[in-house]
């Protein structure tokens, strides 16, 4: 199952411009401390790893923890420098994964 996520990349910029990229996911982002109504523990499942690529090339990997919200916000900032698609891809500790990607433009 595929997690919701909404991206958000500039459709264009100038070589050598600093962009931020924003994505937000939805995702419980459970510390396997809470009980639901029943009174049942709740499985530990938060994003676990998150990759972006640019035009292809790998340019950050991160590993995350359960001191992350639900349904986090992330964002960060790349050196537009060729035109391409942004990937982001992500998976939880119980194997879900999802992935977001968006082209961009870059003018010299």
């Amino acid at each position: 199952m595929a997690m919701p996520s909404r991206l958000q990349v500039p459709a264009r910029a100038k070589r050598g411009e600093t962009i931020e990229i924003r994505i937000a996911i939805q995702h419980p982002m459970e510390n396997g401390q809470r009980r639901d109504e029943s009174g049942r523990t709740v499985p530990y499942n938060t994003l676990e790893e998150m990759f972006c690529r640019y035009a292809g090339d790998e340019v950050f990997r991160l590993y995350l923890s359960s001191g992350i919200a639900a349904n986090p916000l992330l964002a960060f900032h790349l050196v537009a420098t060729r035109s391409g698609e942004i990937e982001l891809a992500w998976v939880d500790t119980v194997g879900q994964s999802g992935r977001a990607s968006a082209r961009i433009t870059v003018d010299d």
